[in-house]
């Protein structure tokens, strides 16, 4: 199993896109400097009135197919 952090800003509104389904993967830079592509409905635990703020870990097996993602901060 592999692990990658990263931080993530994403307001209310941008949010809503992904949400009302019109943008389905979130792509972002994890703290290595390599890009990461997970699914949108993998963060809808993490949204609160302010959106999705704070640092988070993803970790995925051997074939690089997502199996949790955790808020650190």
């Amino acid at each position: 199993m592999q692990k990658m952090t990263f931080s993530l800003h994403i307001s209310p509104d941008q949010y809503q896109r992904y949400y009302q389904g019109s943008a389905k993967a979130i792509i972002v830079k994890a703290s290595d400097g390599r890009t990461l592509r997970f699914p949108a409905s993998a963060l809808q635990k993490f949204v609160t009135h302010e959106g999705i703020q704070g640092a988070f870990e993803i970790s995925f097996d051997n074939n690089n197919k997502m199996i949790g993602l955790i808020k650190i901060s």
